[in-house]
């Protein structure tokens, strides 16, 4: 910027950002120098008594110098002594000025100094930290990240205290242009791995990325995959597992949600709990995750298919006993079953939209009221309900929200085509899923991970999980540079 004068300097601002109610310009005199200055900030989002203490009060108590005349010098001993405040910036930018006086931070505009200063003033009300709703665990960390990008980044940075731990900055959103950071740790993370990761964020043209969902839509390999390919999490823990595994992190500002890739199927099944509970327990329970996960993909579709094409492969007392339970049902199996489930997606999705104390009792009361009237109207069979009740719990034990809802979409596919073919339907659905999840990449990786490369390092912490002092290296599937956990 070209030297101007005080006025114009102010009014290049004021002409963009001075209709708004809460933008304040404040022209002062700067103590016994005598020279004029006018600073700009938005009272809601800046802090009030920063300004005044920090800013206004040394600025307006300035003593005279003999060098006073000379604008370099003046403008060091404005920064260096008189502006008790830890960051400073100047700029040449107009549009840099708009962007942070919009964020809550001060524009500080000299007579006869050619460059904007920018003051850290930002004050931002927020929540207090707080145990993540989304992925409880019973023993682990209690901490989850908030909608403050700054204090999400505090999470972090307590936990691993890296020198090579490593922050790239951007704004996303042409009219709102929220901070952005990509976190990785520089020693471990592959290169190009990152580098994909920035060339994809600097690719995302959005006037406003209200949530980190915005951006995972903008930056995925597939958008027309059912499965996830990009984790969202709440937990700083889980976060900071994945930088040391090689994975990169994405914090968006006003959102508590971070994202994290590359991932795979696998790391959808896992929880932060596995790592902190001795490895018997924990494969005990990834092994029942594991089959929860099929029992609420395939049952429902298995009892259709049974009923309706291979009668002759259920057990004889159980033939009976279903046959009996369902004299009087006025619909096939088929019908029966998608009536059950869309009452349980209704209830679901009305116990999460109600009031927490509401919701629950929807939940609950509701599936046992809705559950026995159905069956003593004789709408359905009273195994019908038990085999939905059974499916809709089995979809709880998914650790991602994001993965379960994956889950129940594809499990109304696996109805269709076993209403259709039978078992021969559900096969042909498994084997286009197999191959299309063959195929799918995140970020490079392949989506079934430690299924289709075979590295036998990386087997140590899949579907069994080995005691941590035998899982010495990292996932040779996202090619580390460190490959070594610990030396």
């Amino acid at each position: 910027m070209e030297s101007e004068s005080l006025s114009n300097s102010v009014q290049s601002i004021m002409d963009v950002i001075g209709h708004n109610h809460d933008v304040v310009l404040r022209e002062i005199i700067l103590g016994s120098t005598g020279r004029k200055a006018a600073i700009i900030y938005v009272t809601t989002i800046g802090s009030s008594e920063v300004i005044n203490k920090s800013v206004l009060q040394p600025l307006m108590q300035m003593v005279a110098a003999s060098d006073d005349s000379l604008s370099d010098q003046f403008k060091k001993r404005v920064l260096g002594t008189t502006i008790v405040l830890s960051e400073l910036i100047e700029t040449d930018s107009v549009a840099a000025c708009i962007r942070n006086i919009l964020s809550g931070n001060t524009v500080l505009i000299i007579d006869q100094i050619s460059s904007y200063i920018i003051l850290s003033t930002a004050h931002q009300e927020g929540r207090s930290i707080q145990e993540p709703k989304s992925e409880s665990v019973v023993r682990g960390s209690r901490e989850g990240f908030v909608e403050n990008v700054s204090t999400n980044i505090s999470l972090i940075r307590q936990r691993i205290k890296d020198p090579s731990f490593t922050m790239l900055q951007y704004h996303v959103g042409k009219r709102t242009e929220r901070e952005l950071i990509i976190a990785f740790i520089k020693d471990i993370a592959n290169n190009q791995m990152v580098e994909e990761v920035c060339r994809r964020i600097e690719t995302i043209d959005i006037d406003d990325a209200a949530e980190s969902g915005f951006i995972e839509q903008f930056i995925e390999d597939n958008t027309f995959s059912p499965f996830p390919q990009i984790m969202n999490t709440e937990r700083p823990d889980r976060v900071v597992a994945a930088l040391m595994d090689g994975k990169v992190a994405i914090l968006l500002d006003g959102t508590p949600f971070v994202l994290i890739v590359p991932v795979t199927l696998p790391m959808m099944l896992y929880s932060p709990e596995d790592s902190n509970e001795r490895w018997i327990y924990s494969s005990i329970i990834r092994i029942m995750r594991y089959i929860l996960v099929v029992v609420s993909l395939y049952l429902p579709s298995l009892y259709i298919a049974f009923i309706s094409f291979h009668q002759g492969l259920i057990p004889t007392k159980l033939a009976i006993s279903i046959t009996s339970s369902r004299e009087g049902v006025p619909f096939p199996t088929y019908v029966e079953a998608m009536m059950m489930e869309i009452t349980i997606e209704i209830l679901r999705e009305a116990a999460i939209r109600l009031p927490k104390p509401i919701g629950q009792a929807i939940g609950m009361v509701g599936g046992l009221v809705i559950g026995q009237s159905a069956v003593q109207a004789g709408i359905v069979s009273p195994i019908m309900v038990i085999v939905v009740a059974v499916t809709a719990i089995a979809s709880y034990t998914i650790p991602i929200y994001s993965a379960g809802i994956a889950m129940r979409l594809l499990r109304f596919f696996m109805m269709l085509a076993a209403a259709l073919l039978g078992l021969y339907g559900i096969i042909m659905v498994t084997l286009l899923l197999l191959s299309h999840m063959m195929k799918l990449k995140s970020f490079g990786t392949n989506y079934a991970g430690v299924y289709v490369h075979y590295h036998p390092s990386d087997w140590k912490d899949s579907i069994i999980k080995y005691p941590l002092k035998w899982i010495k290296e990292r996932p040779k599937l996202l090619d580390p540079k460190d490959k070594k956990r610990a030396k």
